[in-house]
């Protein structure tokens, strides 16, 4: 029994559902190149940071006006995650079970390194704080933004790690002959 039919047999229903929708080809332009790719993950980072600010100042702020800008900001964010979840064929929102080795492979290396690099952000994160109360800065109305912020943020990470790192498709035509001048 194959890889492939092998973990058929094992996929659910919904797994099935979620492999078929994951791997749907009509986005597939706006992530066909590494370039694409890496500007949907930067305007996803953009809208997540513009979700995050106007969520806190609809709470700390108490801006009635803030709750629209996270509506108007929520259909964008959610084409870009749809867009990234395409480019990576659904690697960190399917189960483990409708991924091969390679794919849990790769899924694993994306979350090493997106902790990896929250760890960094952590620090960098608690030195500032820290640097911040230590000038004299009021640094307990900062708490829960921070907090707030890290979290999202490490909720998020490996989301961008895996778009930011996702390989190109190969070419369909890989074995054709060269024609013309470059033939050999």
């Amino acid at each position: 029994m194959s890889g492939k039919s092998a973990r058929q047999g094992r996929m659910t229903g919904y797994d099935r559902r979620m492999y078929a929708i994951m791997n749907r080809r009509e986005a597939a332009p706006l992530y066909a190149t590494a370039g694409r790719r890496r500007a949907v993950v930067v305007a996803h980072m953009v809208l997540t940071a513009l979700g995050i600010a106007c969520w806190l100042y609809s709470v700390f702020g108490d801006q009635r006006w803030a709750t629209f800008g996270i509506l108007g900001v929520l259909l964008p964010w959610c084409v870009a995650t749809g867009v990234i979840n395409g480019a990576t064929r659904g690697l960190l929102e399917l189960r483990a079970r409708a991924l091969d080795e390679r794919q849990r492979a790769e899924k694993d290396r994306v979350v090493t390194r997106a902790h990896q690099v929250m760890m960094w952000l952590l620090l960098g994160v608690t030195v500032a704080v820290g640097c911040a109360g230590l000038g004299g800065f009021e640094v307990e109305g900062l708490i829960f933004p921070v907090l707030f912020s890290v979290f999202v943020v490490h909720w998020l990470m490996p989301l961008w790690m895996a778009g930011l790192t996702a390989a190109d498709e190969p070419a369909d035509d890989v074995d054709e002959e060269p024609v013309g001048d470059f033939a050999g």
